[in-house]
């Protein structure tokens, strides 16, 4: 029986891993040049909506009571096209459909957006992150992915205002974190900055100015604070791992093997 299992392997394995291969090297250029060939043709059209609230509110209106639906899927789509700013759909959640409503629907579209995005790093393994991530980037998550705290060091990533979130989804996948634990931890990290930009986008929608240009210049100092202290909150984060490099590119290999 192990040597009939040996040769199954010995036979399907190379095949299997350079499909694999294949498709991780891929998958994410073809579908980023479908997206840029979209965005070429509609160029004004993704302008005026991501650049609006009013303008998106307005467009997701349009479809009645398929609007939620839709509004669903731009923020699904926002994450997996990670290069595709978040706030202007937060806030035309919160101008669209309430404080209540809007973060619940922001908080399912970009809870899918992030299992997808995690799903496929996992799925298809380092080959298809190193389209997406330099290598000595991917390296420095390494070390922090295999770490005893890494999920804590995560959620902290996704908490602190001014580091590129969506990515994080996809150097998740690659890390020994459940899923289960990873939607938690990434969904809870991001809720305060998702509600700060619904509250903006209620205020705006209910004229309430005052309150509208005071939450939005909060969230504006914060993300200044956290993009000019980037590198020093990283290096603090990766002094508390205070994981050693050969463990932590251990757990990698395991993962970006495609091994549990």
């Amino acid at each position: 029986m192990r040597a009939a299992s040996m040769a199954i392997l010995t036979t399907n394995g190379p095949t299997t891993s350079r499909t694999r291969r294949v498709i991780a090297l891929s998958a994410y250029p073809l579908l980023f040049a479908a997206i840029v060939a979209v965005t070429i043709v509609f160029r004004h059209q993704i302008w005026d909506l991501a650049s609006d609230p009013a303008e998106l509110r307005d467009w997701v209106r349009a479809f009645g009571v398929g609007a939620p639906l839709i509004f669903l899927g731009v923020q699904i789509v926002q994450v997996v096209v990670f290069v595709i700013p978040g706030e202007v759909p937060q806030i035309a959640g919160g101008y669209l459909f309430g404080i209540g409503g809007g973060l619940l629907l922001t908080l399912l579209g970009i809870t899918a957006g992030s299992a997808i995005a995690f799903g496929a790093s996992r799925l298809l393994g380092r080959s298809f992150l190193q389209a997406l991530v330099p290598e000595e980037q991917l390296e420095r998550f390494a070390r922090l992915a295999g770490s005893p705290r890494a999920t804590i060091t995560f959620f902290l990533f996704f908490l602190i205002p001014g580091i590129p979130k969506d990515i994080l989804c996809y150097v998740a996948g690659l890390s020994p974190m459940r899923f289960l634990v990873f939607l938690l931890v990434s969904t809870v990290g991001r809720t305060p900055g998702i509600l700060g930009s619904v509250i903006v986008g209620n205020a705006a929608a209910e004229r309430q100015w005052v309150l509208a240009v005071v939450v939005l210049g909060l969230a504006v100092i914060l993300f200044l604070i956290g993009l000019a202290f980037r590198k020093p909150l990283v290096a603090a984060l990766e002094r508390y791992s205070g994981v050693s490099s050969d463990r932590s590119r251990g757990e990698w290999s395991k993962k970006a093997d495609g091994s549990d």
